[in-house]
């Protein structure tokens, strides 16, 4: 008998979890939603200065942006080495995080909790060569300087924020799997059906678009096309149309595709019930 109710215990458990913990997240994204509310303006004073990805969105869909770059910093720890912090720092990293996975359920990329932000170029492990960003499992990496001048544009074709992300969304999809995105990884196997054969004719000797760096190993290929994407999408869809469009579907965005003022391809959040839910 005690089996018997024991068994029946653990099945409710197992029944009653998700939607439970489905509530609790509500309840929580509701309640960070009215601290957001009260900062909204300050957020898109920072990220409307320096965002150009989020200037050509709607109203609805900025305010969408911004509680996600809320929602993301707030769960990170930020930490700061030769390089004096300020306020619009860990806002513009989130900003950026955000803009990569925008048209994407899972956002957090939440195996990552420390988020590293030095001076400028910096070494690491026994490589020669300096780094201006990586990703491990320590954390996330970003050198202040190059990414500040990725996002004002002074680096054609290279933003080593978008780079950094890139690998981050691929790491807790594929390395850890903590945050997968159904849609995301469905589509992944999609894009390496266009971009294997890709990075194979790279790694014989081809040139493209994506540059050299590109063909060192698949992670920073598909790294390199995350930054191509949002940097040089007009070039970007003229020279390698095929794998733009694998960008598309697998990032379910289209950075050339401005329909009132969504990026979106599939929105799933417009079927929730609240604008609450649709961080």
């Amino acid at each position: 008998m005690e089996i018997v109710i024991i068994s029946a215990l653990v099945l409710a458990i197992l029944t009653l979890h998700k939607p439970i913990a489905y509530l609790f997240h509500q309840l929580y994204v509701r309640h960070q939603y009215r601290h957001f509310l009260a900062k909204e303006t300050f957020y898109h004073a920072i990220v409307s200065r320096y965002v150009k990805y989020y200037n050509r969105l709607g109203l609805e869909e900025q305010r969408k942006f911004l509680f996600r770059t809320y929602l993301f910093k707030n769960a990170k720890h930020f930490h700061y080495i030769e390089v004096e912090e300020s306020a619009e720092m860990p806002i513009l990293i989130s900003a950026v995080a955000v803009q990569l996975s925008f048209g994407l359920e899972k956002f957090m990329l939440n195996y990552f909790d420390d988020i590293f932000v030095l001076r400028d170029d910096y070494h690491y492990g026994f490589y020669s060569r300096p780094f201006m960003g990586h990703v491990d499992q320590t954390g996330i990496y970003l050198s202040w300087d190059n990414f500040m001048k990725g996002l004002c544009g002074q680096t054609p074709n290279c933003n080593v924020g978008l780079h950094e992300m890139g690998h981050a969304l691929a790491y807790v999809n594929f390395i850890t799997q903590t945050e997968e995105d159904k849609h995301f990884k469905k589509e992944f196997l999609n894009f390496s059906k266009v971009a294997r054969p890709i990075f194979k004719s790279m790694q014989d000797g081809y040139k493209n678009l994506l540059g050299d760096y590109a063909s060192t190993n698949y992670h920073e290929f598909w790294a390199v096309a995350v930054e191509l994407f949002f940097e040089n999408p007009v070039r970007f869809k003229h020279d390698l149309p095929e794998l733009y469009e694998s960008m598309v579907r697998v990032l379910n965005q289209d950075p050339l595709n401005y329909s009132n003022g969504k990026v979106i391809l599939i929105n799933r959040s417009s079927q929730k019930k609240t604008a609450i839910t649709k961080a």
